[in-house]
This record gives structure tokens, sequence and C-alpha cells, in this order.
């Protein structure tokens, strides 16, 4: 079915958006919103129903939904002060503004079946061993490369981000790049508990058991390196070769602090004092500590990236149960070859645990980078290394 409404086109058939004639790309589920809105146009779409058609149930936030309706608006030309497209009905859901007609979309040949949707990541949902759903996504074409989920992540919202973005592309240029979110975060299922590492390295477990049929390539960064070398030493087989940046041998609330480094604690009340709020003491201080070199627009994408992500509860509990990973009597049983790069200026994971990581594990080479964020900004010199070095690394495995 076509629906077409303003200057736009919905194709359902071809899983495509066109705008005054041009295609617009839309993650899945901003297609799938304005799908269920135009199927329904003249009607109060309440959000219940939205997460029921959208979402397939899952529980999600009212910031996530928001985030997709405000996607879907960017991608129709509307935006929240005109809603000239979609409405915003106070306390029940959404609705279609704009006029809305629909033809069945024409298809060559008899018998031919329209084109999959499989030219659009897909989101899916493997469940990890305690029934938690682990959201995952796959793109770009190549040898496998898994890039663990880590806080901050957000399957669909990432590719629009200037801090995110340009490593996600980069990575899928020439592999088929696995991504996944962290539970409780992203599209992940909500409300599930943390526990320790094992239960993160279920979860990477259930995406490799979706989503590879053999071994893959794994990019980690920070706390998922910590996970990945779990995994490595759980199932070798499946791991061809580690990328590790801005990690860590042993979390901040199990290693003496080292001066300059961020506490536990400290990090825990900066989390409390302002999370996810714009212009506020706690989102400077987090992205000088995390970013220092930002720009405004960055600074701007990771408020709302703490927006969307998860809450401040969620995002302390994660923060207790990061802090105290420990894999220093797993390293050395780690069998494939591993890149670590890490900031020499790092205050989040100081250089020093690099070298840790460097020295335990069996098939390491480190590479250090001039730079002071742990968040690994495009556009420095110090991303460019980061990138040139693991295509170098990943080059060797698939020659």
């Amino acid at each position: 079915m076509i629906y077409a409404f303003a200057d736009c086109e919905l194709d359902t058939a071809r899983f495509e958006l066109r705008r005054a004639g041009s295609p617009v790309h839309v993650e899945p589920q901003v297609f799938e919103l304005l799908a269920a809105l135009a199927e329904r146009a003249g009607e109060v779409v309440e959000k219940d129903a939205l997460v029921a058609l959208v979402w397939r149930g899952l529980a999600v936030s009212d910031a996530t939904i928001n985030a997709r309706v405000s996607a879907a608006r960017k991608a129709v030309g509307d935006d929240g002060t005109r809603q000239a497209v979609i409405r915003t009905v106070h306390r029940r859901g959404f609705a279609m503004a704009a006029e809305v007609s629909s033809r069945v979309a024409e298809v060559a040949g008899m018998g031919t079946a329209p084109p999959q949707r499989s030219a659009v990541p897909e989101t899916r949902f493997p469940r990890s061993a305690d029934g938690t759903a682990i959201a995952w996504t796959a793109e770009g074409e190549g040898p496998d490369l898994v890039r663990i989920g880590h806080w901050l992540t957000h399957l669909e919202l990432d590719h629009e981000s200037p801090v995110f973005g340009p490593t996600i592309a980069r990575l899928a240029a020439h592999h088929r790049l696995i991504r996944y979110d962290v539970r409780a975060t992203g599209l992940s299922q909500r409300g599930a508990d943390f526990g320790g590492i094992d239960r993160f390295v279920d979860d990477l477990e259930a995406v490799m058991e979706a989503a590879c049929e053999g071994a893959a390539d794994v990019f980690a960064v920070s706390q998922a390196v910590p996970v990945a070398i779990a995994y490595a030493v759980r199932r070798p087989e499946r791991v061809r070769r580690l990328v590790a940046y801005g990690g860590f041998v042993t979390g901040r609330a199990l290693r003496p602090a080292a001066e300059g480094d961020l506490g536990a604690e400290m990090a825990l009340e900066l989390i409390r004092a302002g999370w996810g709020r714009e212009g506020s003491v706690f989102l400077e201080t987090f992205t000088r500590i995390f970013a220092p070199d930002a720009d405004p627009e960055m600074v701007a994408d990771l408020a709302r990236m703490q927006r969307v992500t998860a809450d401040a509860d969620t995002v302390m509990r994660l923060r207790r149960a990061i802090d105290r990973f420990d894999v220093s009597e797993l390293i050395s049983e780690v069998a494939a070859p591993c890149l670590v790069l890490h900031a020499r200026g790092d205050v989040i994971q100081p250089f020093a645990q690099a070298q840790c990581l460097a020295a335990g594990l069996p098939q390491a080479s480190l590479v250090s980078l001039d730079s002071r964020n742990h968040i690994a900004l495009p556009g420095t010199a110090a991303w460019a290394r980061l990138m040139e070095a693991t295509d170098a690394f990943l080059a060797q495995g698939s020659s």
C-alpha cells in the first residue's frame, strides 16, 4: 500500500518513504510509526497501541516514543511546533494531522513478490539467559564485526549522532556490522537487572548466537572491553580478533584511586545531579571529563542521547555494575589477537589500564592516542588514528 500525505509517499510494500519525489532514509521503527498513523488516519493512536504496533509490546519509555515521533516529524518536514503532519494528543497519543490518501502499490511482473524489507536494517530481540530481550541490528557487507553495546548507545539514533554516527559508518564500510544496546537501555528491554559481568556476557552470547554463524571480529569500547574478554574466554571459537578501545581490566570500585582518576562515587553523584538535562552543570562536567574536545553540536547530542537511552536511576545501577567488572584472572586465557587502543589523557579509564590489558593479553599490541577524550570524537586526529589502526588490524584477519 502507498499512503500519500503532505508532500510525502509511504510505500509499505517497498518499505520506502519519499518526500517531494526523493527517497528519505528512516530507521525501521520510524517507518513503522508513520505507517501506523497513516493506516489509522483520522484516529488517535494511543500510546499503548503504538507500543504494540511498533515495539511489539516491549516496555519502552515515553522518551523513546517521543524520540521516534521527533524523527518521524523531521523525515516528513514537520516539527513539534507546527504539527502539520503528526499531531500530539495530550495524555492520549498521536494522530495523523495531514489528509491521507492511499492506493495499492504496483508490482512489476505477475506474481512477483515486493522487495523485501531486509534492505533496511531490522531490529531483532533475542532473549538473554535470564529472559531479557536484547535489541540488535546488522548493516553492511563483509566479515562479521560485532560492536559490543556500551552506555549511551541507541540502535536507531546512533546513526544520526555526530559523536557515534561516523564511527558506525566507518565500521560498516567493509564489514557486516552487528550492534546491540545494553540491557535496560536504548531499544533493549527496560527495567532489567544488571548483576555482575556474567550477565553482560550472556547478552553478548545471545546476540552472537542470533546474528553470527561462526567466528566474528569484535569491536569493544570502554566497559565493553572486559565483557569481550570474558566472552572470548568462554567462547574462544567465536572471537576471531578483538579491538579494545578505552577499556580496563579492573573497575574503578575495585582498584586503588589514582591521581586525577574519576572516583566511583563522584561519577554517581554527577549522574544523580543532572543526567540528561541540557545546559546543566552536570552535562558541562560530564562533557569536560568524558569528551573535553567536543564541539557544541556534540555536547547537545550527548545530552539528547542521555535523555533517550536510559533514565538516571537505570544509569546509576548500570554504573555500579560496570565499576565492579574485573577480568584480571581471565586476560591470560584469551586466544584471539587483540589490538588495544587508548587515549593517553583519558581520566575515565586511565592509560595504566591499557598497559595492564596489553601486558596481560597473550597476543596484544598497544597503540596510544594523543588525546584526552574517553569518547572518541570524529574529526579529531585521535579518531582518525583509531579508525586507521582498526582497519589495518581487522584486514589482517580477512586476507
